[in-house]
């Protein structure tokens, strides 16, 4: 009986080794998760053993060190998340590795070629459908179409000391004619740009006309008077609601034409400053722009940055949870496989609940504790030995028993 006990230790030791083994292989592999091997005695009617047997391979899924790669699509997941892959079947799949890349069609990949997926975006500006059915997600290369100007704004530092002009008739052409000047591009339903230009006439105390100037097309966009208070302070705008005024454009080339534009001039004043000046306009509007670069961020939303300096959502990964990960079965390629034993997947965003959180621009390095397995290689060694020694004393005993005469 011993001999088989003796036997069962060498295979028990020899498959720790192999658990051992593939932890040193995979020291350097992305998101791999370590493995130790458990042991259970035998017994067959008997109090004395017989052997040992490998009861089960236990993965570790305490996170690796996050390392940085500065790369767009790399990823690192720290927690208890996955991220969620299907093949060209269908079939779903789990994975720590954040190395993504784009395939043929420039869905988002890993290397082995299983697809990323997430919640797709939809509407104008794009948004993220959080709840949707995960979809495959890619990188297009289609051009972010323009958006025409609805609302600006312009903050105007009104000299109080300025005088009516000596020219009363107003001409953009004619400086004499107005006090300053302020200028900021609109765009319209193509993506034309236009230079607003709107002039500053100071009509009375506290009274300035404003008469805006589509300089693009030399039309007029519209005018209004600005009035303020005792202390310089903006009380309304007659020809408008409030402190905004709708202005029109025309558009250029083909686009829509008498496009209105809500101006607001909320924060304007009218004070002894010695020189008027205005505060950078801003507007909502932009022209078509190409696609330039793209990233992963730490919410796991897609952002895409374009050639008209805007960014725009792309969709955003999902990450999934279990109840049980060390029951998730290994696939190889660094993937798993749900099973009964682990529970269905949850599916959920990075930074909630129990899905872990994302690095951009990193990577979860393999949780392989290198010197752990280099002194428990020293034990298995060991305990191979040991039994190995057990199967000689064995021999050289029944060979002393056939010897007898």
């Amino acid at each position: 009986m011993s001999f088989s006990q003796a036997v069962s230790g060498l295979g028990a030791a020899s498959s720790n080794l192999d658990v051992i083994g593939n932890n040193i292989a995979n020291s350097a592999t992305a998101g791999f998760k370590s493995s130790t091997i458990a042991f259970a005695d035998m017994f067959a009617g008997s109090n004395v053993g017989l052997g040992t047997k490998v009861a089960a391979v236990i993965q570790n899924f305490n996170d690796g060190s996050t390392t940085t790669t500065s790369r767009g699509l790399d990823v690192a997941l720290s927690g208890n998340g996955f991220f969620r892959m299907t093949d060209t079947s269908g079939a779903v799949y789990y994975s720590r590795n954040g190395q993504f890349t784009l395939d043929e069609n420039r869905n988002l990949v890993n290397t082995q070629g299983l697809t990323v997926t997430g919640y797709p975006v939809s509407g104008t500006p794009p948004t993220v459908q959080t709840g949707a059915n995960p979809v495959a997600l890619s990188i297009p290369t289609t051009q972010m179409a323009a958006r025409a100007t609805t609302t600006a704004t312009q903050v105007a530092n009104l000299n109080s000391t300025s005088t009516i002009p000596s020219v009363t008739t107003f001409s953009a052409s004619d400086v004499d004619s107005y006090n300053a000047k302020s200028t900021m591009t609109v765009y319209d339903s193509q993506g034309n740009d236009h230079t607003l230009d709107m002039y500053y006439v100071k009509t009375a105390d506290n009274n300035w006309t404003v008469h805006a100037m589509d300089s693009t097309t030399g039309t007029s966009a519209g005018d209004f008077t600005l009035t303020f208070d005792a202390n310089g302070g903006l009380t309304g705008i007659n020809g408008g609601t409030g402190n905004t005024v709708n202005l029109t454009i025309d558009g250029s080339n083909g686009a829509a034409g008498n496009q209105s534009i809500s101006l607001s001039m909320l924060g304007s004043l009218q004070q002894n400053t010695g020189t008027t000046t205005f505060g950078n306009p801003t507007q909502d509007g932009y022209a078509p722009g190409d696609l330039t670069s793209y990233a992963i961020n730490d919410d796991g939303t897609i952002t895409g940055s374009y050639s008209n300096q805007k960014t725009q959502l792309l969709g955003q990964i999902v990450l999934a949870s279990f109840s049980n990960p060390e029951g998730l079965q290994s696939q190889g390629d660094n993937v798993w496989a749900a099973t009964s034993s682990s529970g269905q997947a949850a599916i959920g965003l990075a930074n909630t609940g129990t899905y872990g959180s994302l690095t951009s621009g990193a990577l979860e390095a393999s949780n392989v504790d290198m010197s752990k397995e280099l002194v428990n290689m020293i034990v298995a060694q060991r305990n191979y030995q040991a039994n190995a020694q057990t199967i000689k004393t064995q021999d050289q005993i029944l060979n002393t028993l056939v010897n007898l005469r």
